[in-house]
């Protein structure tokens, strides 16, 4: 679990900033709306490879 430790001088609009940063790194949220809601095993495969793809027309747009 991510851990911010406010300074003295810092606001408390800072220190969420920095603990939101830390949560996001971490992949707390994804991992949270990824478990959701279940996700069957053909579905799960379909959105693998989807990510897949874009993932190769992405670097393919690059070079």
């Amino acid at each position: 679990m991510p851990e911010v430790i406010i300074q003295e001088d810092e606001s408390f609009e800072r220190a969420l900033k920095r603990f939101k940063k830390k949560c996001e790194k971490a992949g707390i949220l994804s991992d949270l709306r990824k478990h959701r809601h279940y996700e069957k095993p053909s579905e799960r495969r379909k959105r693998k490879l989807n990510a897949a793809r874009r993932k190769l027309r992405r670097l393919r747009e690059e070079v």
